[in-house]
């Protein structure tokens, strides 16, 4: 018996995905999350072969967890369900180690045959993403703290208040940001954002 924890943050579409998988006669549905961190938690209490998470979730995102299980040496496959085709996204789960990663517009018939393959040692990956992978440049051109200055801006916090955070002049915060805006080639915070969050650089 295959023993599986689901994390999804839509609990309608969570529930669905329970039940579905739960129809097959080789799976179990051990635990089902709507955050990363509990998935964390599910995954250390029930140790199952198996987690299908979400990327974008609450507190942890999919990808997070996905980090922290490999620091945990945790032997659980972890395969990602999500809407989002992104290089980025795509490029961080394989050196996380996911072993498969699917679109949420796919069959479950696909995702269960997934589910066995990669259960047998297998990768799975859709294929729009290799395609992706190959077409776009996927290597994140900001700096650790080029991107974390961004981070805080994406948070909303002020020129003023990122010095304070980061222990810089606030002149030396708004040269980061012109040299992101730059590297970027946007010609405002705000798509400086969008461009990070559409690539999947954001961590």
């Amino acid at each position: 018996m295959i023993r599986i924890v689901i994390a999804e943050d839509q609990g309608m579409l969570l529930g669905a995905l329970g039940s579905l998988i739960d129809m097959e006669d080789d799976m179990e549905v051990v635990g089902m999350a709507k955050n990363g961190q509990e998935a964390l938690q599910l995954v250390q209490e029930k140790n199952p072969d198996v987690c299908i998470m979400d990327i974008e979730m609450p507190i942890l995102t999919g990808l997070d967890t996905a980090e922290r299980l490999v620091e945990l040496e945790h032997p659980c496959k972890v395969m990602i369900l999500t809407t989002f085709a992104r290089a980025g996204y795509f490029e961080r789960a394989r050196k996380a180690g996911v072993r498969g990663y699917l679109l949420k517009d796919s069959p479950i018939e696909e995702l269960v045959d997934a589910i066995r393959a990669v259960v047998a040692g297998r990768r799975m990956y859709a294929p729009e993403l290799i395609d992706i992978a190959y077409d776009e440049i996927i290597e994140n051109p900001l700096t650790d703290r080029e991107s974390e200055v961004l981070r805080l801006v994406a948070e909303g916090k002020t020129t003023k208040e990122i010095a304070g955070e980061l222990f810089l002049a606030p002149g030396t915060v708004r040269n980061y940001i012109s040299t992101i805006l730059d590297k970027l080639d946007v010609g405002n915070r705000i798509e400086a954002i969008a461009r990070f969050k559409e690539k999947g650089w954001f961590r």
